[in-house]
């Protein structure tokens, strides 16, 4: 089914509605910096350290933070102007984009393709994914790991028809793997992790070979066009995050805990499977971030085709 501007819009606008509320619309002028940022993630641990907001003072910047449920609901705030930086996976940016939202791509995270796989249950009979021909899987609908289960099967000699799509958010994709209501579950870090220590999840396919799953950072066209010096603040901050992060995940499992309210040996586990040092995007990160947006244009997830580099920044991180 083809999916319209209008109704990219509906589907978030009703998930958005109290974040929107809750942030203050700032002007061109104003010298804030307003950040969305999700439960898990190298955002979170920087407002959990204060940081930003200690090197944003020494240019007479500010910061706003507002939580999202997830990337798309986070872009959407940031098309509505409501939001002028934030950071998701490949997905939802491809999306945003081919419904005209003002985004730019500023930096990325290396490739971490170990943190997104598809799983079965641990005595599932499903050994290699060319078993997974007729089966019902689950995943979360035009999210990173639905580029993963296209490739994989491909990989495989199958084809995305030769499966059952279930389209699931993490929470209910879960409930439905445990329950045996769907045969395998493609999911992301942390609930990756988490579905192998609790529950025995067995992993048939990462996307090491596959799929890069590359984080992204994203700015609004205004923040970039005039508030150069607060990005590379921004960025350098995060970078700082990311050293320390790879250098004590434990440290960084036990910050990320109480918020994703997941045990810190489950984020370890995680976040030793993420990639770190934040740089700007080359010419090979744009064309796998191309090659995304080709194959959900041909699958009819994105209702028009879109050219990545139109909307990178130019230059450093």
């Amino acid at each position: 089914m083809k999916i319209t501007r209008r109704a990219f819009t509906a589907v978030v606008a009703g998930a958005i509605a109290t974040p929107l509320m809750q942030v203050r619309l700032a002007g061109a002028a104003d010298k804030v910096v307003r950040i969305g940022y999700q439960k898990y993630g190298t955002l979170v641990l920087l407002k959990g350290k204060g940081l930003l907001e200690n090197k944003l003072k020494s240019i007479d910047y500010t910061v706003e933070w507002t939580e999202f449920p997830g990337g798309p609901q986070l872009l959407e705030a940031l098309n509505a102007g409501a939001v002028d930086f934030g950071s998701t996976g490949e997905t939802p940016p491809i999306f945003a984009q081919a419904a005209n939202a003002p985004l730019v791509y500023i930096a990325h995270e290396p490739p971490a393709p170990r943190g997104e796989a598809i799983l079965v249950p641990k005595d599932s009979p499903i050994k290699s994914v060319a078993d997974l021909k007729g089966k019902k899987v689950a995943f979360n609908k035009g999210s990173n790991v639905h580029y993963l289960l296209v490739k994989a099967l491909e990989e495989a000699g199958l084809t995305y028809e030769d499966v059952e799509p279930s389209f699931l958010a993490p929470a209910d994709g879960r409930a439905a793997f445990e329950k045996g209501a769907v045969d395998a579950w493609v999911i992301w870090d942390p609930f990756q992790a988490a579905a192998e220590v609790a529950i025995e999840a067995r992993e048939l396919r990462n996307g090491e070979g596959i799929v890069p799953n590359h984080q992204f950072y994203l700015g609004t066209t205004s923040l970039v066009d005039g508030h150069a010096q607060a990005i590379d603040v921004l960025i350098d901050a995060i970078s700082e995050i990311d050293e320390w992060t790879k250098s004590d995940t434990a440290a960084a499992a036990a910050e990320l805990s109480p918020s994703v309210g997941i045990p810190e040996p489950v984020l370890v586990k995680a976040l030793e499977r993420q990639s770190y040092g934040i740089k700007s995007l080359d010419d090979t990160v744009v064309a796998q971030q191309q090659s995304i947006a080709d194959t959900f244009f041909k699958l009819k997830l994105i209702p028009k085709e879109v050219t990545i580099a139109d909307v990178v920044r130019k230059g450093k991180a």
